[in-house]
């Protein structure tokens, strides 16, 4: 039996997600539809996800409140479950034929969204050095620099993530695993912190993967 490869977190990645009444799980496929056909599916999924975690939340508030708290939650978890959505299917590895999945829990003041994909090895390298760079720098000096390098179209620029945390006030957190190729290791080698969704008829043929593990945590 192969050891567990290491683990790597960042941010505020919590490692154990403390149990929850309300939760829903949605596991999409990488390679059972045309990808313009998938994105449609995937903004269904944000907006249904918007409207049922919304619902837990008063619609009518006080006439002197200028805000409707329901309408605000459903804007949110919309736009970060969506985000979270298309950052899972744009980086995945779909060769590897591995779940993306997205999951939400309902807390008194809280709701934590964890999204897990699967992706190459490039891929990875490349989003940890943003996220390395994003944590250690001025919030909104980043956010500006990166608007600047979208503009001038220099690089790709994650404003979905720097959005969901200026705009939202999310906090994010990260997990890597690079997965086992064998189908009788990759069931094993996913920590009980992080739910495996490997499937075990795995290919044994399939290039290692890294398990990609998004958190992020929006005050409600």
């Amino acid at each position: 039996m192969n050891a567990p490869h290491p683990v790597q977190t960042f941010g505020n990645f919590l490692e154990e997600i403390p149990a929850s009444d309300e939760y829903l799980i949605l596991n999409f496929s990488p390679s059972s539809a045309p990808r313009k056909r998938r994105w449609g599916n995937y903004g269904l999924s944000a907006d249904f996800l918007g409207d049922y975690f919304s619902a837990f939340f008063p619609g009518d508030e006080p006439s002197e409140q200028k805000i409707n708290r329901r309408e605000t939650v459903k804007a949110a978890v919309t736009y970060i479950a969506n985000e979270l959505i298309e950052n899972a299917v744009k980086y995945t590895d779909e060769v590897a034929g591995l779940p993306i999945g997205i999951a939400l829990y309902l807390y008194e003041q809280e709701i934590i969204f964890r999204a897990t994909n699967y992706a190459p090895q490039q891929s990875v390298e490349k989003y940890q050095a943003f996220i390395r760079d994003f944590l250690s720098a001025d919030p909104e000096e980043f956010y500006a620099n990166q608007l600047e390098k979208t503009a001038l179209g220099q690089e790709e620029s994650s404003l979905g993530i720097l959005t969901m945390s200026n705009d939202y006030g999310a906090k994010f957190g990260w997990l890597f695993q690079q997965q086992a190729t064998s189908s009788s290791s990759t069931s094993g080698s996913v920590p009980s912190l992080v739910p495996s969704l490997v499937p075990s008829s795995v290919s044994n043929s399939v290039a290692n993967p890294v398990q990609v593990v998004v958190m992020a945590r929006l005050e409600v």
